[in-house]
This record gives C-alpha cells, sequence and structure tokens, in this order.
C-alpha cells in the first residue's frame, strides 16, 4: 500500500475541542467552541485560540482582550458541540448547553463551573491569518476541580475523562501507554 497525495490542509489530529468564554465590557457573555488552540510557550505559560473574525464571540475577545480555556470531558462532550454549532447572536448558549458561568480569579470573562481546568488568559498578540485570526494568550490564572485531586495534592486530569476531536468525531482517551522519558528510563 502507497500513501495517496492530498491538498494541501489542517490534518493535524487528535486536537482539544474546548470552550473559550468571554466577555465583552458591557458584562455580556458567550461560551463557542475551539479546536483551534494551543500551547505557546511555556515561560511565561501562554497559549493560542484562533477565531473567525465574523464569530459573535470575536469582538468580545478584541474588547477585553480576555478569554478563558475551559477543558472539556466526556460529560460536558453533548454540550461542547452545542456550544460549536450555535450561536450567541441567536441564544443564551450557557442556559441551552446546561453550563454554569462562574466568576474568573484575574480576568472578567467567567469560567466554566463544570470544566475540570479553567485557564484564564490575557492576549498578548493577535495575529491575523487568513480565514482565522490567533489570539495569543498569556495565561494569567489556573482552576482545577478539587474533585480530581489526591491526597498528595496532585492533580489527575485523566480521572475527568478528557476528550479530543478528530476530523468530525469526539472521542474520549484510551489507555495510558508510557510515561514522558519511558523510552530511555533505565530499568532497575
Amino acid at each position: 500500500m502507497g500513501k495517496q497525495n492530498w491538498k494541501p490542509g489542517n490534518m493535524l489530529y487528535p486536537i482539544p475541542a474546548v470552550l473559550v468564554s468571554v466577555a465583552d465590557k458591557n458584562g455580556r457573555t458567550n461560551v463557542f467552541t475551539a479546536s483551534w488552540v494551543g500551547t505557546v510557550c511555556s515561560d511565561p505559560p501562554m497559549v493560542s485560540v484562533s477565531v473567525r473574525p465574523e464569530r459573535y464571540s470575536y469582538h468580545m475577545i478584541e474588547e477585553t482582550g480576555e478569554f478563558v480555556v475551559n477543558l472539556t470531558t466526556k460529560r460536558l462532550t453533548r454540550a461542547a458541540d452545542y456550544c460549536g454549532v450555535r450561536s450567541g447572536r441567536d441564544e443564551n448558549k450557557w442556559e441551552r448547553a446546561g453550563l454554569t458561568p462562574i466568576k474568573g480569579t484575574k480576568v472578567l470573562a467567567p469560567c466554566v463551573k463544570e470544566s475540570p481546568v479553567n485557564i484564564e488568559c490575557r492576549v498578548a498578540r493577535k495575529i491575523a491569518l487568513g480565514t482565522h485570526d490567533m489570539f495569543i494568550g498569556t495565561v494569567e490564572a489556573v482552576l482545577v476541580d478539587e474533585a480530581y485531586m489526591d491526597e498528595k495534592n496532585t492533580f489527575h486530569l485523566e480521572k475527568a475523562d478528557p476528550v479530543i476531536y478528530s476530523h468530525g468525531t469526539y472521542y474520549g482517551l484510551g489507555e495510558a501507554i508510557g510515561k514522558f522519558g519511558f523510552s530511555v528510563k533505565r530499568k532497575r
């Protein structure tokens, strides 16, 4: 079997499907689903989210310079999908998706209470790229759900059943196959 040559496209899968929450200066909020998100830098901690300028939430990010990346779980998959196919211009997606906005600690944008991890960000740079603009955000705060902490105060995201997105389908994560550095670790 050989390889087929396809036209250039975004085939970097799987990717996270996160809920991004935003607010404008008048206090209106929205939540939308994004898969074009990623880690940008570890020091200072930075993440990115790419948004089409015509999207309802775009002006909110531009206006306040803030957003929150909320990780999704198996339990949140229906809400994440809903927030990705409906517009906040037409309805209150918080209510319709059964999500609870809670006050962030460092930014005006709310956090999703049901999410195991909320990453509060302040825009450091916006880059116009074509169909999407990328907002690079400096991480101002990270909130984690204490339900996933153990007795040693270690956070276990895997117990929240995180999900990924691959070419139109949501998936749960499978079994762990190794920890960082396992390929070179000496056997005792």
